[in-house]
């Protein structure tokens, strides 16, 4: 990413139960957060509930990188995907995407990390 500048940093730490309680709770909200892909990734492992925080967590510092949350933002828009090698990278459509555009972000870093307790990312939008 030679000549890349920084735009903007966002970072998010969330609870593994606050997502999983949430999701027990609330019937539908996985599909309203989560893209198909998203949800078939997280659910080959044993606890699907830590990798929904993680993505959770990306979703939300990629969305402090645009300037904060906008009711009503589908954060399907906001997608966690993983290239080749099995890094993750992101994906905007819509209105997230248009937001990138608009800051002059054309690309992304991004890093997750989970426990058993808790989820984190980070999120750099370069120009």
């Amino acid at each position: 990413m030679s000549g890349a500048n920084t735009v903007a940093v966002g970072i998010d730490v969330v609870e593994v139960d606050r997502i999983r309680q949430a999701l027990e709770r609330t019937p539908g909200l996985s599909e309203r957060c989560f893209t198909d892909n998203e949800l078939a990734y997280c659910h080959r492992a044993r606890d699907p509930a830590e990798r929904l925080a993680a993505r959770w967590a990306a979703k939300e510092a990629a969305i402090k990188c645009l300037g904060g949350g906008v009711p009503g933002l589908d954060l399907r828009h906001v997608e966690v995907v993983r290239h080749d090698d099995g890094s993750p990278a992101l994906r905007l459509q819509g209105e997230p995407a248009q937001r990138a555009t608009d800051r002059g972000i054309n690309s992304w870093l991004i890093s997750m990390s989970h426990t058993a307790t808790t989820a984190q990312a980070i999120v750099i939008g370069l120009s």
